[in-house]
C-alpha cells in the first residue's frame, strides 16, 4: 500500500520537528506483539504516529523503514511482509502496518526479508547489545527493477 507524496511530506516535515521540538511527537505507539521472543511494533501512518515512532526508534535494537523512490517525492510503504531470520530459522514474520517496524532482538546476526508488491529486497544485520541499527529499504517505483 502507498501512502501520497502529500502525506509523506507532511510526515517527513513532522518528524523533523520532532527534533527541534520536545512537545512534538506526544502519539503514543501502537500496542507491542510477541512473536516467540521477540516483541515488536509496527505502524506509522499519519504525522504525529510518524513521528512517535522515529521518537521510539532509538529504545529498540531494530529500525526497519520502508519506502518506495517516486515522483515528486517518495512514499512511505504498509504492508510490507518482513521476516527475519537467524542461523535461517525465522523468528520474526509480520505484515508492516506502516512504514516503520521497531523490534526487540537479541544480540546477533540476523537475515531480513521485505517483501512489496512482490518484489523481494534482503539485507543482513548484526544487532549487539545495547546498539541501535537502522535498516532502510526502498522500492522504485512500481513497475521498476528493484534497487
Amino acid at each position: 500500500m502507498k501512502f501520497s507524496a502529500t502525506k509523506f511530506a507532511a510526515s517527513f516535515l513532522v518528524t523533523s520537528m520532532v527534533y527541534l521540538s520536545p512537545a512534538m511527537g506526544a502519539e503514543t505507539l501502537p500496542a507491542e506483539v510477541k512473536q516467540g521472543n521477540v516483541r515488536y511494533v509496527t505502524g506509522g501512518v499519519g504525522a504525529d504516529v510518524a513521528a512517535a515512532f522515529k521518537q521510539a526508534a532509538s529504545k529498540y535494537p531494530l529500525e526497519l523503514l520502508f519506502a518506495q523512490k517516486a515522483v515528486p517525492n517518495d512514499v512511505y510503504l504498509a504492508g510490507v511482509k518482513v521476516t527475519v531470520r537467524q542461523s535461517g530459522k525465522v523468528v520474526l514474520n509480520a505484515d508492516s502496518g506502516g512504514p516503520f517496524l521497531l523490534a526487540h532482538l537479541p544480540p546477533g546476526k540476523y537475515q531480513i526479508e521485505a517483501v512489496s508488491e512482490g518484489v523481494s529486497k534482503q539485507q543482513s544485520v548484526d544487532i549487539q547489545s545495547g546498539k541501535h541499527r537502522r535498516v532502510v529499504f526502498v522500492w522504485n517505483e512500481s513497475g521498476g527493477t528493484p534497487k
